[in-house]
């Protein structure tokens, strides 16, 4: 099994970029398919999502447009429970259509913060795309209407994801390894 090390932490490969390649795709048709003939607005949440954002966009084969948010609620490999917002929304959102593009939805307080602050701004609708979710740790009451895979409730970086800022950059998706520690 491959290992990569992340600053002082030791992940193993748990999800190959072409099975990543698939889950876009899945959620890219869904989009194309139940937004055909309109022209959503893709809100995606930095900085985790612009990978996942910015592969789902050449998938996409209508017409959209794509904008960023940007949040804060992790320190190291836990979350915080309090969302900073560091870039909001900057686009008028009524009698639009809306589609929040997240890498990852654990506990979901970033994106219940999220759908609350839009839904403010009369959008005609506003839908969830998310890459990975985390059932076992899910606190919240929203629902996921593009999923590209459920996994398990442990720590993963690549893609995207990231350890204090490090490990955005593989291509495949890792797991912490037992404790962190190379085994």
């Amino acid at each position: 099994m491959t290992k990569v090390q992340v600053r002082e932490l030791f992940f193993e490969k748990f999800i190959a970029r072409e099975e990543i390649d698939s889950a876009v795709q899945k959620v890219a048709d869904g989009i194309n398919r139940d937004y055909a003939g309109k022209n959503p607005l893709l809100l995606a949440i930095l900085n985790g999502s612009f990978i996942f954002a910015s592969d789902l966009m050449r998938k996409i084969t209508i017409p959209c447009e794509i904008s960023f948010v940007k949040f804060a609620s992790y320190e190291g490999t836990l979350t915080t429970s309090k969302v900073k917002e560091l870039i909001g929304v900057g686009e008028e959102l009524e009698g639009r259509h809306v589609i929040v593009v997240e890498d990852i939805v654990d506990t979901g307080i970033t994106v219940q913060k999220l759908l609350h602050d839009i839904r403010k701004k009369n959008p005609l609708d506003v839908k969830l795309a998310c890459f990975c979710f985390k059932r076992e740790a899910f606190e919240k009451d929203f629902s996921i209407d593009y999923l590209g895979m459920e996994v398990p409730n442990f720590f993963i970086v690549g893609y995207g994801l990231d350890y204090n800022g490090y490990g955005r950059n593989l291509p495949d998706i890792y797991k912490i390894c037992k404790n962190g520690v190379e085994l």
